[in-house]
């Protein structure tokens, strides 16, 4: 399982979700499903394009091509991976 985390008054909050695999024929294909709280908190309009970031085999980043104003900051990649640690 993964945790995906979203940032709220300082604080990570983290949303489990299983990675579903589906194969047809010869392909597969792996699904990350959204938790609707996070959906929602994050304004996500359905088509939108998204890209993952890969940082190392334990953490990979969804981030939006096309950026949205926000007023959360920004987590620093050392305390996003010290909380990853705990």
């Amino acid at each position: 399982m993964y945790s995906i985390y979203t940032i709220k008054n300082n604080q990570e909050m983290g949303y489990k979700v299983k990675i579903q695999k589906v194969e047809r024929g010869s392909t597969k294909s792996y699904y990350v499903n959204f938790p609707a709280a996070v959906a929602d908190a994050s304004q996500l309009v359905k088509g939108e394009e998204m890209e993952w970031i890969i940082e190392d085999r334990n953490c990979f980043v969804l981030k939006r091509v096309t950026e949205v104003p926000t007023n959360l900051p920004k987590p620093k990649k050392q305390d996003r991976k010290a909380s990853q640690n705990d």
